[in-house]
C-alpha cells in the first residue's frame, strides 16, 4: 500500500469539494426560486427540518448521545443562531438579487474572519494574505459599484449575511478546539429548525406551499446537508492546503447556475470583481492552510 493510499486519495478529496460547492450553489438556486414565491422563513424552516431529520437518521445510530454532547453549550447555540440569521438574510438577498453577485458579496466573510482573527484569536497574518484581502475587497467594490443595478435591500441583506458568517466563522475556529464537528452540525440543524419554525407561525394561515414547492424545499435541505457531508469526507482524503482554495469554485457554480436557470448574466465589471474575490480568497485560503500544515 502506498503512502497516498494509507492517508487518503487527494484527487478524491478535490472532487468531493467540487461536488460540495456545487451542492451549495444548487441550494442557492433553489432558495431563490422558492423565496420569490413564498415567505423566506417557511422555505428555510423546511430546509432545516430536512437537515435535522437526515442528521438524526444518519448519525444517531453510530453516535448516540455523543451527537449532541458539547462542552460550551451556550457558545455552540450562539454559533448556530449566527448561521440561522445568515440563512434568513441569504434568503432575502437571493429573493432580490442574482445568485452569482449575491454569493460573491457574501464571500466577504473569509476576509473579515481573517482580519478579526488577529485581535480576537491572536492569529498571525502575513503580508501576502493582507494583500489578498485588499484584492478581495476591491473585487466586491467592483460588484457594488454605482450603476450596477443591484437592488439596495438585496445588497444590505448580503452584507448582513457576510457579517453573520464572519461571527459564525470566528466562533467555529474557537469552538473547534473543544467540540466535535458532528455536535456543532447537529446544533446548527436543531437551533435553525426551532428558530425558523417559530418565524413561520405568522405565515401558516395564508401558506400555500404545494407539493411541488414543498419537494423543492426538501431538496434544498438535502443539498445543504449533502454539501456538509461531502466537505467532511473530503478532508479525510486530502490536506486543507489543497482543498481550501477549491471552495471558491462556489462562485463559478453559482454564476453558471444563475445564468442557466434565471438567465442572469453578470456584467463584465461584475465578472472581473467576482474573479478577484475568488482568486484572492483562494490565495488566502491556500496560504493560511499551508501555514498551519
Amino acid at each position: 500500500m502506498t503512502q497516498t493510499d494509507a492517508q487518503g486519495v487527494p484527487l478524491k478529496g478535490v472532487v468531493l469539494v467540487i461536488l460540495a460547492v456545487l451542492a451549495f450553489a444548487g441550494s442557492d438556486v433553489l432558495t431563490k426560486i422558492l423565496a420569490e414565491r413564498h415567505p423566506v422563513a417557511v422555505v428555510v424552516a423546511v430546509r432545516y427540518l430536512v437537515s435535522l431529520g437526515l442528521l438524526v437518521v444518519l448519525l444517531y445510530p453510530k453516535q448516540g448521545a455523543k451527537l449532541w454532547a458539547v462542552n460550551r453549550r451556550w457558545l455552540v447555540i450562539l454559533r448556530a443562531l449566527c448561521l440561522a440569521f445568515a440563512s434568513l438574510t441569504m434568503g432575502y438577498a437571493l429573493r432580490w438579487m442574482p445568485v452569482g453577485e449575491t454569493v460573491a458579496i457574501v464571500y466577504l466573510h473569509p476576509f473579515l474572519v481573517m482580519a478579526l482573527a488577529v485581535p480576537l484569536l491572536g492569529e498571525k497574518v502575513g503580508l501576502a494574505r493582507w494583500i489578498g484581502a485588499c484584492v478581495g475587497f476591491a473585487g466586491v467594490m467592483l460588484i457594488l459599484k454605482p450603476g450596477s443595478g443591484l437592488a439596495f435591500w438585496g445588497v444590505v441583506m448580503a452584507l448582513l449575511n457576510a457579517c453573520c458568517a464572519t461571527a459564525y466563522g470566528l466562533l467555529t475556529r474557537y469552538l473547534a478546539r473543544t467540540e466535535t464537528t458532528q455536535a456543532m452540525l447537529f446544533f446548527v440543524a436543531l437551533v435553525g429548525t426551532i428558530y425558523f419554525c417559530l418565524l413561520s407561525l405568522p405565515h401558516l394561515d395564508a401558506l400555500n406551499l404545494g407539493a411541488r414547492d414543498f419537494g423543492l424545499a426538501a431538496a434544498l435541505g438535502v443539498l445543504a446537508t449533502l454539501g456538509h457531508f461531502l466537505f467532511t469526507a473530503a478532508y479525510r482524503e486530502a490536506p486543507a492546503s489543497m482543498l481550501a482554495p477549491v471552495n471558491y469554485l462556489h462562485l463559478v457554480w453559482a454564476g453558471g447556475l444563475g445564468w442557466l436557470v434565471f438567465g442572469h448574466l453578470p456584467t463584465t465589471t461584475s465578472l472581473i470583481g467576482m474573479a478577484m474575490v475568488a482568486g484572492a480568497g483562494a490565495w488566502i485560503a491556500y496560504r493560511g492552510a499551508r501555514r498551519q500544515a
